[in-house]
């Protein structure tokens, strides 16, 4: 994977050469150009992460480059190249936008420092917008908490796969935790100090689709009225999120997947191709083998987002986690008071189905806080939903058969004047109910 496009303009051949050579031999990918014009043209197609300009050249200066780019292209990040006796000229190039700038002649170590140099700072720009988005949206800094054995597993899995850059699909009801799973990939990837961006897929209208995911520039359709980036191109060198990922719209299905294969796209309005380089972590709430019989998810698409894939179960399935999370939600919560919960509250909160799962758990450990007396939590505070749910009682819990009869035989002979009378409410003969009892030592 090559770090960045570089945008080389110089009207000598020789320096054009040297610098391809050095940027080439460093991992970068550089397109060199001896005449201006074509140069900007080449950046009306495609976009660069760094421009190197030649200060005097014919038939345009480097300041008259320098204005022209910085209009068609203002994310790039340009270093102008000069003679010792133009330096003046360097300086007001930097007043117009230019980043930096490098005397000629210079050595391959020279460059290679000031370009190294340059291109963390173009990286650090980008990444800062991305961590900037991310305060924005008041993300909440969680933790997985986990006991359950197929939990335990689930996690070990996620740290297998945290570096790679399969994507990954996270399968779950609402509440599970998909979200919290991803940041926990996030964080143990090498990605960990670079932007998360959470795209929730169902609250976007399907016409803003394609602006909310690339971007925008001005004038590209009503109300577009500045340049927007991507929430994709934030996230650049670090995580996206797709939320919801089975709700996009089929035809954004399409543009996705090809960005998905090459990293490569287009701002809505603009031909300018950018790359970017991100991990693909995606989720959903919906069965998937539905979507897919139903054609509302593509075939290819579902197999591009689903590399590997993780599905968490309800928190029902996992109720052995409750009081772990209990104590964790309750620690959260408040605010360093010494709080207890009694035994009836507890049994309660552990027979609950919690069709909302650990969301709605948390939710209702919240509103207990809120309520509860002298640091005590009682099952009066509970939500009514939780207090007059009656548990299913499981196969394994209901009686036998035998037991069953045993418990009639029993009842009937209590309430007959003689045997022969309790075989006629029973239905049965003497002989039999004589037997029956024999078995069951009745």
């Amino acid at each position: 994977m090559y770090k960045g496009k570089i945008l080389v303009i110089d009207d000598e051949i020789n320096i054009l050469k040297t610098i391809e050579l050095s940027l080439k031999s460093y991992n970068y990918l550089p397109e060199v150009f001896a005449n201006p014009i074509e140069a900007l043209k080449r950046a009306k197609e495609a976009f660069f992460d760094l421009a190197f300009i030649d200060l005097k050249m014919q038939p345009m200066n480097g300041l008259e480059v320098l204005e022209a780019l910085i209009k068609i292209s203002p994310e790039t990040t340009i270093v102008l190249m000069t003679a010792h006796g133009s330096i003046e000229s360097a300086v007001e190039a930097i007043k117009k936008g230019a980043y930096d700038y490098i005397t000629k002649p210079f050595t391959h170590k020279e460059f290679i420092h000031i370009i190294e140099r340059v291109y963390e700072h173009h990286r650090m720009n980008k990444k800062i917008k991305g961590l900037s988005f991310q305060i924005e949206e008041k993300l909440e800094d969680e933790k997985f908490v986990c006991v359950n054995q197929t939990m335990k597993a689930i996690l070990k899995t996620a740290v297998e796969v945290a570096d790679s850059n399969i994507p990954i699909l996270i399968e779950g009801e609402s509440g599970t935790g998909k979200e919290v799973l991803a940041r926990f990939i996030h964080q143990n990837s090498s990605r960990k100090n670079n932007p998360f961006i959470v795209i929730n897929c169902s609250a976007i209208t399907e016409n803003l689709f394609e602006s909310e995911l690339f971007g925008h520039v001005k004038g590209s359709f009503t109300n577009a009225i500045k340049d927007r980036i991507g929430r994709l191109e934030l996230a650049d060198t670090g995580t996206v999120f797709l939320d919801e990922v089975a709700e996009i719209p089929k035809s954004m299905q399409v543009k996705l997947l090809r960005f998905l294969q090459s990293m490569e796209f287009e701002r809505v309005g603009e031909s300018i191709t950018r790359i970017i380089d991100i991990r693909v972590i995606s989720a959903t709430n919906r069965e998937v083998n539905l979507d897919l019989n139903e054609g509302t998810l593509r075939d290819d698409f579902y197999f591009r987002i689903a590399g590997i894939k993780i599905k968490i179960p309800a928190l029902r399935e996992r109720k052995d986690e409750i009081p772990t999370l209990m104590n964790y939600f309750i620690k959260k919560y408040s605010h360093g008071k010494d709080i207890s919960i009694s035994d009836e509250t507890q049994k309660l909160l552990a027979e609950y189905d919690w069709p909302g799962n650990v969301r709605e758990f948390e939710n209702v450990i919240k509103r207990l806080l809120v309520f509860a007396k002298d640091n005590l939590i009682k099952q009066e505070y509970l939500p009514l939903e939780i207090l007059n749910f009656k548990p299913k009682q499981s196969v394994q819990s209901l009686p036998k058969i035998e037991e069953l009869e045993k418990q009639h035989i029993i009842e009937t002979l209590k309430i007959a004047s003689n045997i022969k009378e309790a075989a006629k409410i029973l239905g049965i003969s003497e002989t039999t109910l004589w037997r029956k009892r024999k078995i069951y030592g009745v």
